[in-house]
This record gives C-alpha cells, structure tokens and sequence, in this order.
C-alpha cells in the first residue's frame, strides 16, 4: 500500500549522541498514530527532521510515495505538513482570524479581505467542531482555545498530516475530550494524525496504531486495539511500571502546615490567591489541582517565601513562619521541589555535587572546623546518586549535562534526603517519562509513609487521583472544593477545576 507518510533509515546524529538510529515509520492514511518513548528516546528529534527543521544524517522520507527533502519548515508546509508545538506561536493582539491566515490573508482589490478570513475560518471551525469565534482576540482566550486556533492554522494551509506535540498536556479533561472529538473528525474526513505523547491511557483512547521509540530506536509498532499499556510500557522501559493508587499505611495525624486566611495580592494590585485555608498534617499527601493560572503558583510562592501574603498566617509544626524569609522556613523544616528545575531548582553552571548540597552546605554533616569536609561530602554524593538512581557520568561535571529526568532526580534527592516535616513538591513530575515518574512517585510515596506530610501541585489529574490523600480544587484564587479522591474521577474533578459546580450552585 501507499503509506501517507514514510520513513526510511532516518538517523541523526549529535556529538557523542546517536539522537535517531536507523527509525523506519509508516503511517497510513486517515489514521490516529500514536509516538511514544521515554525521554531521549528521540520523538523530538524525529518529528523535528519530519517537519523540517532540520535534515537527518541518513535516511529517507516519503510524503504519499514520493521522496521528498525538507530544508525548512516552509518545506514540510508545503508538502502538506502540519505542526502544533507544545508552546503556542501565536500573535497575542491579533484576532483568531489575523492568526489564522497570516501571511496567507485573502485579498480583495489588492487589500485584505477581513471578513472573507473571518468567514473562512469560521466555515473551518465549523466543519471540524473546533469552537472558537474568529473575532475574539487571542491574548483573551483560555490555552484550550489557544489550542483549536493552532489546529486552524495548520488546516487553513491544507495540511494533510497534523502532528501534535504532547496536546493534552495542559488541558482539563473535557478539553482534552473535546480535542479527541476534533482528532477522529479529522481522521474521518480523510487527515491523518500524529500523536506525540507520555499518556498511555490516551493512547489507547485516541490513537490507531503506536510506535514506540526506545534510546533512538523504533523497537515497536502496533495496533492499539491489539495492545495495553503493560506491553506499551515493557517496550519503552524494558520493565513493568506501576503508577496505580497506594493508600498511606497509617491514617494521617497531627497538622504540620496550617494556613489561615491567606490572601496574596498580584501585581496588578487584585487578589490571586483568596482567603485561602486549610491544613496538611503528617502521613498525607495534599494534592492542588486547577487549571494554570488560578493561583496555584502564588499560593506556592507565598509559602515558601518567595512572595509576601497581603493577610493571613502561615503556621509550620506550630510555628508561625507568616514573615519568615526563605532561609528562615527552609530552618524551620520546609523542604520545596520547584515547578521550574531548570531556573530555579539547579545552577546550571555548577556541579552536579554542589547541586546535591544547595541549602544544606552549612551543616555540620558536611563541614569540618568550618570548612567542607570533602571526604563527607564525597560519600554524601555517591550514596544521594546510588539511592537515587541519577544517571550521571561524574559527579563533578556541570548539572547542565543531565537528561531532565536525572536534573528532576537531583532536586527530588537534594529536598528529601534531610527529611524535614513538610515537603512543597510544585509539578514533580512535569516533562518527565513513565520511568522517571514512577521513581518520583515511589518518592513522594515513601516519604509520606514515613510521616511526612506533602503538598502536591500537578497538572497531571491522573497523578492527583493517584497520589493524594486529600485533593483542594483551586478556581480564580479560591479554593473552590475539598475531595476524597476514592469518591471522584476525574470529569467531576474537572468540573470544579472550571468553575462549572460554582455555576450551577447560583443557577
């Protein structure tokens, strides 16, 4: 058969990287096929060669049965290609329509035919359930939205082959169902879709057939409805992964963390975070879900000391901590795994070593007569490196060398060898493959059993439902709701997470 797409011993090549080693790819027309792999398993790099951005060492690629090389995106475009990356290229001030059919804007008497854009587009909406008014101005519009309006695009050029990057990846659950719709619409009308992702359960819920791509290479293809996750897992990995739900051991006991009446003020002078209360006590882990943006990150930020609460208190194992600088909560037992690993949990430029001690360098464990005792040191890093399995080829290298699985180990490891009584973990797992998550799982896991108390922000509402004993839904600042995972999934959590229960409280 013609495949719509095909490559062809596609290799690529970075010093002392073999990035693609000889991936061989069909996709069939009008199909949903699934890419999925680990981290540095290559899936970027791939569709990156795939789209143009720049050529393999060796190897084909085939559009319809005709070889074709791409020397820019312009190319791939062309060609009948189609991109939407995880970050949106979209102008702000523009309208959906001037986003839509920039560059290639309809005329009329040799200037630009507005409403003939805005009614193309709007006809392209339609025709594919893609909801969006063509009018409204992007910087006004949710990342949901955001979304549809890059989908647009890529149609409105006639592309016949769509690759989406990690698409759900910040989506609710009924925005991430109203794309699958969008994607079988497309797939029925004849487009074919590529599905870049770490999900499995999307996987198998959205996608045909799946390749999965393992350190460079394509070690299988398969036809989902002949599969499941365990045999998707074992070839990305090599093992059997397990992020299933484990209940704590004990029932939780004392609070640790009490927050009374928290209110922050952002920097427009209008509350984004709102009268916020409620307690985390030892032997739980409190999971905050919310769509971005509502405030999650200010809470975080004002608890740790990053940012100074308007009103409220802030109590941590009975000490009031509501003034306290970083250093100051840090003493007091506040252990923080930031959302950003990259600026603000690592220095890129030091050591993998000094990276391990950032913050504990002035304890005694690690001096001697007030200077560092490198013998301790030494071994501190070793076992931090064994136990926390952080692939690295020396220790004493820059930090910057590592996959952001190994740098995401780093901070897990540097945060929770000290074993304060609480730990802040700000999207533990962001950017991470299946592997690296079920280690950070077993982490967050273990230090709850062993009594401490964690609060959790994910985007993630599979790892919220999983991990968490007790789940706060934040919504425009406010804690909205206070659930039993046991007793939600995750549509109702969802629901909450927009506002939606508010809104038919009032009606």
């Amino acid at each position: 058969m013609t495949f719509e797409l095909e490559l062809r011993g596609i290799t690529k090549r970075y010093p002392g990287v073999l990035a693609n080693d000889a991936v061989d790819l069909a996709v069939r027309p009008a199909e949903i096929h699934a890419i999925v792999g680990e981290n540095g398993a290559g899936k970027t790099t791939l569709m990156s060669l795939l789209y143009g951005l720049f050529p393999p060492d060796e190897g084909d690629i085939f559009i319809r049965g005709e070889r074709v090389e791409f020397s820019s995106a312009l190319d791939a475009i062309a060609a009948g290609l189609g991109m939407v990356h995880q970050s949106f290229k979209l102008f702000p001030t523009l309208s959906v329509a001037e986003n839509v059919v920039f560059r290639q804007e309809p005329r009329r008497r040799g200037l630009i035919d507005r409403v003939a854009a805005v009614a193309r587009v709007r006809d392209l909406a339609d025709r594919y359930g893609l909801a969006v008014d063509p009018e409204a101005a992007v910087e006004d519009l949710p990342v949901g939205v955001l979304q549809r309006v890059e989908i647009l695009k890529a149609l409105y050029r006639d592309a016949q082959v769509l690759i989406l990057d990690e698409p759900t990846a910040v989506l609710t659950p009924q925005e991430r169902d109203q794309l699958f719709e969008v994607i079988r619409r497309l797939r029925d009308a004849g487009r074919t879709v590529i599905f870049i992702t770490h999900k499995l359960g999307e996987v198998m819920a959205i996608s045909d057939r799946v390749t999965v791509l393992r350190n460079g290479w394509a070690v299988a293809d398969l036809v989902t409805a002949e599969t499941d996750p365990a045999e998707i897992t074992l070839h990305m990995t090599g093992r059997a992964v397990d992020l299933d739900r484990r209940a704590p051991e004990h029932q939780p006991d004392q609070a640790v963390l009490e927050v009374e009446n928290l209110t922050v003020l952002g920097g427009h002078g209008r509350a984004v975070v709102k009268d916020a209360g409620f307690q985390v006590r030892s032997g739980e882990i409190v999971g905050i879900a919310g769509v971005a943006g509502n405030g999650q990150s200010e809470l975080i930020e004002a608890l740790c000391g990053l940012t100074e609460a308007d009103t409220g208190a802030v109590m941590l194992s009975g000490r009031d901590i509501t003034t306290a600088d970083v250093a100051g909560r840090r003493a007091a037992g506040l252990a923080y795994i930031p959302e950003d690993r990259y600026g603000v949990g690592t220095i890129r430029r030091a050591s993998v070593s000094e990276n391990l001690l950032i913050g504990h360098h002035r304890e005694e464990t690690v001096q001697r007569r007030g200077w560092f005792d490198r013998g301790a040191v030494a071994r501190l890093t070793r076992r931090l490196v064994e136990v926390f399995d952080i692939k690295t080829g020396s220790v004493s290298g820059p930090v910057s060398t590592l996959s952001g699985g190994n740098l995401q180990k780093v901070v897990v490891a540097r945060e929770m060898e000290h074993r304060t009584p609480l730990l802040i973990a700000e999207q533990p797992t962001r950017g991470l493959d299946i592997g690296a998550i079920e280690f950070v799982h077993s982490q967050l896991i273990r230090y709850r059993d062993q009594g401490g108390a964690v609060l959790m922000v994910s985007a993630e509402l599979s790892e919220i439902l999983a991990l968490s004993t007790r789940i706060l839904v934040m919504f425009e600042g406010s804690i909205v709701a206070t659930l039993d995972p046991r007793a939600v999934d995750e549509p109702e959590v969802g629901l909450y997470m927009t506002g939606a229960h508010l809104e038919a409280a009032v009606a």
